[in-house]
């Protein structure tokens, strides 16, 4: 974990199971001693998504992070990174089908989102409105 006290938070967590259930703790936990309690709900169960995509397509490390951006006055920046270089696609998940649903949900439930490649994989990203 490094900077919880500041405007940004992150946490690494190994490619296990596990790593779903303490990544939604962390972040409300984050969320709530920031005063974020409208958000953090929503910002648990998005991440709880994105935590399980890449279990589902990446191995290796699975990276969290929280950010209260300066430049946006109002906004949480919440991104989930994994080794996998290959960007997410979105689905269109059928009634009968099992998953396929989280990118629709982070897309339906966030401010806006996206995803970038980077030098050791990739991040998927999603802005929540917060209070300023």
């Amino acid at each position: 974990m490094l900077d919880t006290e500041g405007d940004c938070a992150e946490w690494t967590f190994p490619a296990d199971p596990g790593a779903v259930r303490t990544a939604r703790s962390v972040v409300r936990g984050q969320l709530h001693g920031w005063g974020l309690d409208s958000v953090a709900d929503i910002a648990a169960l998005l991440v709880s998504e994105l935590v399980t995509n890449a279990l589902r397509h990446a191995t290796g490390p699975i990276g969290v992070r929280l950010t209260r951006p300066v430049c946006l006055p109002g906004a949480l920046l919440v991104e989930v990174s994994d080794p996998l270089p290959d960007p997410p696609r979105e689905r269109a998940a059928r009634p009968e089908d099992e998953s396929g649903r989280g990118l629709q949900l982070v897309a339906s439930s966030s401010r806006r989102w996206g995803s970038r490649a980077g030098d050791a994989g990739k991040t998927v990203w999603f802005e929540l409105a917060v209070p300023a």
